[in-house]
């Protein structure tokens, strides 16, 4: 009966009390054993990684301009896109040819080709996966950003970081195991990150760049002792499950329970973590905090160090925001329409120094061997021009780069055509990358599941491969 709380007597609030301590004791195993959405799990089989940092390059990046050096294109600069259209014989476009305005070299044992706009990262070649053949659906920045990272190209699906945090859960009581940073929110902003249909405890940490990464509400309020305001959170803990009680199980307020016991602990571990001033100064300068073009990017980068190394599982960081023509800022920096040259010029000088950095001090640190590093965009860029020297978006042909985390070194996996346009070799879907992603990180993508008005849904929904030829 669900009616009015009337007052208790003194036998029936020891017998409610009891079964309250009774729940909160269970609670607490549960939290341990991971089944309420906190502690650590048992991966499917011995993992390759223990942590994963996702470089995002919003916007997309060019392949073609990067790390898929495509010589034919170089030669036909200005001519008509040629291609394998059986009517045509071409491919169906509007602009002509586009070389790259960048210089190629290759680097490293593996003789990798890369473009100077990554002139620093290029030394770590033989620590590079590169896989050429990816392609999508969607073609616009949000939809395409949410297929890549949730396997669908529509909000309300759960994303990699969450179901990483749902299927492994956090190695460290005290921060959470999926955190993201930004500066301006990109396209699809939430969807991107969103724990979906998923309990809401799985949902991300957001750093903003712009308030230097710090975490709103985190402090204890003035004159608040540890001991007093754990006395309060146990009473709301108290208040909150005697309440399921009587009105059965509510998934949003479990979540919210633990999102203050995280708080709580967060307290003192999360400002630690996040405090880089006991960095050596050598080692800020190795992620270019000591230059105004990349600082931003660089904090973050060494943030995402600093929390893998304190057992978060997944950090994502999105490319910061460059200014376009009028002062405003573009949330979309790769999107290289107009001028190809200078818009990933510009997004070199923000990114190139920070992703050497990361590896740099992750090799040096023996953390590159269980650290998963990735970098790529959420679609490539066309090989034709637009207008004279800009890109348009392509979902047919890009590039992601792989770098340790149980990867193999100076590897390069499945073609693009001669132009650099579409993938026609060993083709990489959003979901083979997701699957890859979850076996490196011990999870099977076919058993990793999480049922929801009736079905068991995945992360690759009924696709997926596991592109093995990059797992070392």
């Amino acid at each position: 009966m669900n009616g009015p709380l009337l007052p208790l007597s003194r036998r029936e609030f020891l017998r409610t009390s009891g079964l309250g301590c009774g729940s909160l004791a269970l609670a607490s195993l549960l939290a341990q054993d991971g089944a309420l959405g906190a502690g650590e799990k048992k991966p499917h089989f011995e993992p390759k990684a223990k942590s994963i940092i996702w470089l995002f390059m919003t916007g997309g990046p060019s392949q073609v301009d990067t790390f898929d050096y495509k010589p034919e294109l170089q030669k036909r600069n200005g001519q008509k896109l040629a291609g394998s259209d059986p009517k045509t014989g071409f491919f169906t476009t509007s602009g002509n040819c586009l070389a790259s305005p960048f210089k190629w070299a290759q680097h490293g044992k593996s003789g990798s080709w890369i473009s100077d706009v990554y002139s620093r990262t290029a030394k770590h070649a033989d620590d590079m996966a590169f896989v050429h053949s990816c392609h999508s659906i969607a073609n616009n920045h949000a939809p395409a950003s949410m297929e890549l990272a949730a396997g669908m190209s529509r909000p309300g699906y759960p994303t990699l970081g969450a179901w990483l945090s749902y299927g492994l859960g956090s190695t460290n009581d005290n921060l959470p195991a999926f955190v993201v940073m930004h500066d301006a929110k990109p396209r699809g902003d939430d969807g991107i990150w969103s724990p979906g249909f998923l309990p809401k405890t799985h949902q991300p940490l957001l750093l903003d760049a712009r308030s230097k990464e710090a975490i709103s509400d985190v402090a204890p309020l003035s004159g608040m002792t540890d001991a007093r305001q754990k006395a309060l959170l146990n009473l709301l803990r108290e208040s909150n499950l005697e309440h399921q009680k009587l009105h059965g199980d509510q998934p949003d307020l479990s979540a919210r329970i633990r999102s203050f016991e995280l708080a709580y602990r967060m307290q003192s571990a999360a400002p630690e973590a996040l405090d880089i001033s006991k960095e050596a100064d050598k080692t800020k300068g190795l992620y270019g905090l000591d230059n105004k073009d990349c600082a931003s990017f660089g904090r973050q980068c060494l943030i995402a160090r600093r929390l893998v190394e304190r057992g978060v599982r997944f950090v994502q960081v999105f490319c910061p925001t460059n200014r376009i023509s009028g002062g405003a800022v573009a949330d979309v920096p790769w999107d290289g329409h107009s001028d190809i040259l200078v818009n990933h010029r510009d997004c070199s000088l923000m990114t190139d120094i920070p992703f050497a950095g990361l590896l740099t001090d992750l090799k040096q640190r023996g953390l590159l061997e269980d650290t998963l590093v990735i970098w790529g965009g959420e679609f490539g860029r066309t090989s034709d021009s637009q207008g004279s020297t800009g890109r348009d978006h392509n979902p047919h042909a890009y590039t992601t780069v792989f770098c340790g985390g149980g990867t193999k070194g100076g590897v390069h996996y499945g073609k693009s055509d001669e132009f650099g346009y579409k993938a026609v070799e060993d083709k990489v879907t959003v979901h083979d990358l997701q699957a890859t992603i979850l076996h490196l990180m011990g999870l099977d993508h076919t058993k990793l599941t999480y049922r929801h008005n009736g079905r068991d849904f995945r992360l690759t929904d009924v696709a997926g491969r596991v592109i093995k030829d990059i797992i070392s």
